[in-house]
């Protein structure tokens, strides 16, 4: 019995010494929040997290009611500020499931050729918005939105959030 138990504990021990994967995060994050901007209940955020090879990966959660349906709401980072006419898409995010208001994205080359570092997306003049639809009239309708980087969003005003224009 006692060599039961002797082995037991060895083997716990052992199993518990087994390799365990490395975080693939430096611990670096920036977080921004993003606001209620149509007739529509949802708020949100963003969280950017330096990724250890030195990509960003941005995380995009909604706050407001989920659906059972599969559907998602369309998400761009835009240059300059919410307010904005035909600010161009700097980069297409993945879409927001309406089943649990979140997208994860890792964030690749910009439409301007660019790609930004973690110093430099502290300092990216732009926003994120997140739309109804992808396309007709539900396009113009945004559920949040909200500035990232060097543009405040302090006194965040709804009436001033611009239609995204689809260019690049």
């Amino acid at each position: 019995m006692k060599k039961l138990i002797l082995g037991l504990v060895v083997m716990a021990g052992l199993w518990s010494c087994s390799e365990q994967e490395p975080d693939p995060y430096t611990g670096r994050q920036l977080e921004f929040e993003l606001f209620k901007s149509s007739d529509y209940d949802f708020d949100g955020n963003l969280v950017v997290k330096e990724l250890t090879d030195g990509n960003l990966e941005l995380t995009l959660r909604m706050d407001g009611p989920t659906s059972n349906t599969d559907y998602s709401f369309p998400a761009h980072l835009h240059f300059g500020s919410y307010d904005q006419e035909d600010s161009p898409i700097a980069f297409i995010l993945n879409p927001v499931s309406a089943k649990d208001l979140k997208s994860v994205t890792q964030l690749g080359q910009l439409s301007d050729g660019s790609r930004l570092t973690f110093e430099e997306m502290s300092q990216f003049d732009g926003h994120v918005k997140i739309h109804l639809a992808n396309e007709g009239p539900d396009y113009k309708v945004i559920l949040v939105a909200g500035n990232i980087g060097i543009n405040p969003s302090a006194g965040f005003d709804a009436q001033k959030v611009a239609v995204c224009g689809k260019d690049f």
